[in-house]
């Protein structure tokens, strides 16, 4: 019985900590995600070969819909950031150049 209470306890500390604000930083790092891939496609190429079947490839290539809209990926990110934490960003993106 003892055990069924202490899962609960477990059980309701995963949840309330999934639902805190992630850090500035955290949110950062997550919306400079976000913002990279307002700025272009992202390619994928994958080449290679193995002894069972001999050569193969495979690709990918994946468009944000911030992209599609033709959204600044610097608004895209303040945004992101605000809407995770309520407040402006800390720091500016790491952006990719183009």
């Amino acid at each position: 019985m003892m055990w069924r209470g202490g899962a609960f306890v477990v059980a309701v500390s995963l949840v309330v900590a999934g639902c805190t604000p992630p850090t500035p930083e955290q949110a950062a790092d997550r919306c400079e995600d976000r913002a990279r891939a307002a700025q272009a496609p992202e390619v994928g190429v994958t080449l290679g070969a193995n002894s069972q079947s001999g050569p193969f490839a495979s690709g990918n290539i994946s468009i944000s819909l911030d992209q599609i809209r033709g959204r600044d990926p610097l608004e895209v990110y303040e945004s992101c950031v605000f809407r995770l934490t309520g407040e402006p960003p800390v720091r500016p993106p790491r952006l990719r150049a183009l």
